[in-house]
């Protein structure tokens, strides 16, 4: 799967970085497909992580590792309410691009999470490593636009640092964290822009209790954004952000209980503060030309906290 190069011996020789190719062929996106949800449901039924590490990676990663050390803390024998994860109706978006890593998009109905459209990004690096989910984040129903694709029906990858978007992929993580700390008018309202920061400010100042938050962009490695042309001649970008809440409780109060899954991710004693880890990744509509970016959709959890 690469392109061609005619050596002095007249040999053919492949060089995938250097030509425009699908990502993956539709059968082997369903393998993938498959793959990651029967070792995601061995993991989830035993509460170990290890049998789904090498099918995951980046946010996705980050987030399930962390949700599954906690319950094997609080259940080391498993997961006693384990119910199979059944994704059906798939739809996969294959882009076609030079050079690693490929990636690519199945868009399924979950029997979880009632009607929400379950959105995977499946990432690799060379043909030798599995397919791993790097970002998975539910959307509404219908709320996926048109992709623009080829006459074969494959897609069209948006270079991270693309011109003539209203926020360049690689940017759009930064331009996040400092939309939630400042405001601004980057982003649509919605309940991951506006309505999250207007529930982080009524929380700011509790009787007894401070809240405080750090939002920092995070965009190297498998965090990295991934964007997909749509037709309107926008972008869907998937991207990564990382977020810190730290609970102080005034003199003669205490932090609340945080819970069992938060106290086996935490560190240190919890005397007068509280401060937690997230990862969470976003999927966003990014138009054309000026506008707001619209956030379909993100998925958040707790990597660690940290007591004092």
């Amino acid at each position: 799967m690469t392109a061609l190069a005619l050596t002095a011996s007249g040999c053919v020789v492949v060089h995938g970085e250097r030509v425009v190719l699908p990502a993956t062929t539709r059968g082997e996106a369903a393998k993938a497909l498959q793959q990651f949800t029967t070792a995601y449901n061995k993991a989830d039924r035993a509460y170990d992580a290890s049998l789904d590490a090498d099918h995951t990676t980046g946010a996705l990663g980050d987030i399930d590792a962390a949700r599954l050390k906690a319950r094997h803390a609080n259940s080391p024998q498993g997961n006693p309410d384990h119910t199979p994860l059944v994704l059906s109706d798939v739809t996969y978006t294959i882009p076609k691009k030079a050079g690693w890593p490929r990636w690519f998009v199945a868009d399924a109905q979950g029997n979880r999470a009632g009607k929400s459209r379950w959105l995977l990004v499946f990432l690799r690096h060379d043909e030798h490593e599995p397919w791993q989910v790097a970002f998975l984040t539910l959307v509404a129903p219908g709320s996926v636009p048109r992709f623009a694709t080829d006459a074969d029906g494959f897609a069209q990858a948006v270079d991270a640092g693309a011109a003539g978007l209203a926020i360049a992929p690689k940017d759009l993580s930064r331009t996040y964290t400092t939309y939630l700390k400042s405001g601004g008018d980057a982003f649509a309202d919605g309940p991951h822009t506006s309505v999250w920061r207007a529930n982080r400010q009524k929380l700011a100042r509790r009787p007894g209790l401070a809240n405080q938050y750090i939002d920092t962009p995070l965009t190297g490695g498998d965090y990295a954004p991934l964007a997909l042309r749509t037709a309107d001649g926008g972008a869907m970008v998937f991207f990564t952000s990382r977020h810190y809440q730290k609970q102080t409780a005034a003199a003669g109060a205490s932090v609340p209980d945080p819970g069992r899954d938060v106290l086996a991710l935490t560190t240190g004693e919890i005397k007068q503060s509280l401060t937690m880890e997230f990862v969470s990744n976003q999927v966003a509509l990014d138009p054309k030309g000026p506008g707001r970016v619209t956030v379909l959709g993100r998925t958040q959890g707790m990597t660690s906290a940290q007591g004092s």
